[in-house]
């Protein structure tokens, strides 16, 4: 039975059913004398009074509405109340017939279903949908009322090396974790959502200038700096942040959001772990870089994308024994493009992948062809340079594993570049990776050796087979005697730690000098040879082959 009640002409009551009394938790004889404002919700009183009112006025014959009421034991019912009045034959009012159906947990569940449509299932926090129709609202109201607002979007850098080498379960709560930090610093007016993946978006609303939804950002950025703890692991997350703000003449809100994507790939360009604030002049760069990179993908596998070979050499007999392999592109309109140029570009997407196994299997191919031509004895070893995402990509090994194998190249002649920078990025990743190619016998080179940091005391973990000297201490731009004591320290250093160091850089006898008496022993650079193809860099073996068959008894 539906809950009833009649109630008379000052709208208190005259009878109620048992259902309506379970309805709210209380006998019958509680409902007689007060009015039914006493058990009606505080904010729903002036509810009840109006559409009496209308009742009693004629206004209007039969009355629906909903309505809250405070159960006995404290809970809110939301009830659908119909209304109607009961008449004489003479039609004059008698009383009043309520019939009411509680709706308590439709609306309950209809406000889960709405949560779950609005927000993110991860995080809890609102989702792009939700997030979309506040930057709606909010740039409605700048357009109306003034002012500024802001869109903010925030990207992890290098989350998904957290996925591959820890899992998703630990990548999941690593967004949790940083969603509960955003969430700290996200002011009563503004909105953070969880864009999708590793991006969240935050709407600054109420600012009054550009420096307010910078001081936004870096505040944001800021809560990373100490590093989250997840099941005993001490993760330390970096973002990226692209910032645009607008007005009441900005474009709509799919074109801001595309904006502020524009300026955060800007900002992890750049360097990661800031802020950059949009311009217009960004979309032009950004067309540049999306036809560049375009061009790039497509030039894979075709004569234009090239690895040459820079010699590395004792500096006591001027002989190779070693190749650096480094990747050229020669653009059919542009001519060559630097490295510096297009390895950031493809740093920004999976084409890096693509380019790292391009360099490895075409390095590896052509040392191979070498140990063949010149004898396993007196072969040169080929260095071949990791990016920060390739020396994160967990399937690194088996690529590695692949171009030895297609190469037949033994390990023991491979030699793995890495940065410095790279190299103390993720110091845990790092070592892992170093171990494993140790246990294979591939040696590692710490690249631009002296610009980190804190070199000297990571070589300790990272056990690297040779430190090559940035060519910043080979050719200073200041040169004294500083300078001297400091490339002489890292030589000794090095051969302390039983380390092969090598000198980049090299452009002039007086340098080449400098680093004997310091007793360096190898070195590279343009005094030796610049980059050159594989069939020239055979040809300086071969030249070098020559040579010492000349010598011989």
């Amino acid at each position: 039975m539906a809950p009833m009640l009649f109630t008379g002409l000052d709208d208190k009551v005259l009878a109620v059913n048992d259902a309506f009394c379970s309805m709210l938790g209380r006998p019958k004889e509680a409902f007689f004398g007060p009015d039914l404002n006493a058990f009606t919700h505080p904010d729903d009183v002036g509810i009840t009074e109006e559409a009496h009112t209308r009742l009693m006025s004629g206004e209007i014959d039969k009355v629906s509405y909903v309505k809250r009421y405070l159960h006995k034991d404290g809970r809110v019912i939301v009830a659908e109340v119909s209304k109607s009045p009961a008449r004489d034959v003479a039609g004059n009012l008698l009383y009043f017939i309520v019939s009411e159906r509680d709706i308590t947990d439709e609306r309950a569940l209809t406000a889960q279903l709405s949560h779950q449509a609005l927000h993110d299932p991860l995080t809890g926090l609102p989702n792009r949908l939700l997030f979309e129709d506040r930057l709606s609202q909010a740039h409605a109201r700048v357009a109306r009322d003034g002012g500024l607002g802001a869109v903010l979007l925030l990207d992890l850098d290098d989350f998904k090396s957290v996925n591959d080498t820890l899992g998703h379960l630990i990548g999941d709560q690593l967004l949790v974790a940083i969603a509960r930090r955003f969430e700290k610093v996200t002011r009563t007016s503004d909105t953070l959502s969880r864009f999708g993946g590793d991006e969240f978006l935050y709407l600054a609303e109420r600012l009054s200038s550009t420096s307010e939804a910078e001081e936004i950002a870096s505040r944001i950025l800021h809560t990373l700096a100490e590093p989250i703890s997840i099941d005993g692991l001490l993760l330390e997350p970096h973002a990226s942040v692209g910032v645009v703000v607008f007005d009441g003449t900005s474009s709509d809100h799919a074109e801001l959001i595309r904006d502020a994507d524009v300026a955060m790939f800007e900002a992890k360009r750049e360097t990661k772990g800031h802020h950059v604030v949009f311009t217009p002049m960004m979309h032009q760069q950004v067309a540049r870089q999306f036809t560049l990179l375009h061009e790039l993908r497509s030039s894979i596998g075709g004569r234009d994308l090239a690895m040459h070979y820079q010699p590395v050499v004792d500096l006591s007999t001027l002989g190779i024994i070693g190749f650096e392999a480094l990747m050229r592109w020669q653009h059919p309109d542009r001519g060559w493009v630097p490295p510096t140029t297009f390895i950031p570009l493809a740093e920004q997407n999976e084409l890096i992948y693509v380019l790292g196994s391009f360099a490895l299997n075409e390095a590896a191919c052509v040392a191979g062809d070498w140990v063949r031509t010149t004898g396993p004895d007196v072969a040169p070893y080929i260095g071949v340079n990791l990016s920060a995402r390739q020396l994160h990509d967990p399937g690194l090994v088996a690529k590695v594993d692949e171009a030895l194998e297609l190469s037949g190249l033994a390990p023991g002649r491979l030699i793995i570049e890495i940065t410095e920078s790279v190299a103390l990025s993720d110091i845990t990743v790092t070592s892992r990776v170093i171990e494993h190619f140790d246990r294979l016998g591939i040696g590692i080179a710490l690249d631009d050796f002296g610009t980190g940091y804190s070199s000297f005391s990571y070589l300790m973990h990272l056990h690297p087979r040779i430190i090559k000297i940035d060519q910043s201490f080979v050719r200073p731009r200041h040169p004294s005697a500083r300078s001297d004591a400091l490339l002489e320290t890292i030589i000794s250093l090095g051969a302390k730690l039983g380390l092969t160091v090598v000198a980049e850089g090299i452009e002039t006898e007086a340098q080449l000098r400098r680093l004997r008496s310091f007793g360096c022993e190898l070195g590279q650079g343009f005094l030796f040879s610049h980059a050159v193809p594989a069939s020239d860099a055979t040809e300086l073996l071969a030249a070098q082959r020559a040579s010492h068959a000349a010598l011989a008894p």
